[in-house]
């Protein structure tokens, strides 16, 4: 098995079962316009999270890590009237291509994009009452992946469902001694989703188009 079979089988997956959509793709094609990096997830894996939204029931969504906004989009459109997805994003030029997509796929009214670095907007939110989300993604840098999950936490019931991409990272994060600070964050993650007793969590590692790496699946169990 090697990378070509892999997308292959992503692309074969994707015609039988994600059906071509205009606001998709044009979310797509406007952040590689924009130049944005294609670290987005793959669309197999977008239905996945929409497909999790819907089956627990969430009206809320936390997503920490906008990029272009792909994921948000497939992530707000499977909330019921009234919900509501808040993404956090610190870059401006990868904000204002998220609004655009978000505009144009007329899901403006139910995306909440906050400007500003992650560490420094969930306290705001924290503080302002917002919350408890039903489902969380995280999928920002991965070196601050476990202070994300802690704030996940504090913005979380019991029942809600965090979802952490890239956990890893082409197999790296077996890698104690790396020097890198993503594949370290990644390690401290996971050290701290296994001792968590508010939670039962799972990693699957997944394999496509966008190669070799993993998600995390967490169910929080309990209140603070």
């Amino acid at each position: 098995m090697n990378q070509d079979v892999w997308t292959a089988v992503d692309m074969y997956i994707t015609d039988l079962l994600v059906p071509s959509d205009p606001a998709l793709e044009a979310a797509l094609q406007a952040s590689g316009a924009a130049g944005l990096p294609s670290i987005q997830v793959s669309p197999v894996q977008g239905k996945l999270l929409h497909l999790l939204a819907r089956a627990c029931g969430a009206r809320q969504v936390l997503e920490i890590g906008t990029l272009g906004g792909y994921s948000t989009l497939w992530l707000a459109r499977a909330l019921p009237a009234g919900g509501r997805v808040i993404t956090l994003e610190a870059d401006p030029k990868r904000a204002e291509v998220s609004r655009s997509n978000f505009a144009l796929a007329g899901l403006s009214g139910v995306i909440e994009l906050r400007l500003g670095t992650a560490l420094e907007t969930l306290p705001k939110l924290a503080s302002e009452g917002r919350g408890p989300f039903d489902l969380i993604f995280i999928d920002a840098n991965k070196s601050s992946m476990p202070e994300y999950f802690d704030w996940a936490l504090k913005l979380s019931h019991a029942g809600s469902i965090i979802i952490a991409d890239n956990v890893v990272r082409n197999g790296a994060v077996l890698d104690a001694a790396s020097g890198d600070a993503d594949i370290q964050g990644v390690r401290r993650f996971n050290e701290r989703l296994a001792s968590e007793k508010r939670v039962t969590a799972t990693e699957i590692q997944t394999v496509g188009s966008k190669g070799y790496d993993g998600f995390a699946f967490v169910l929080v169990i309990a209140d603070r």
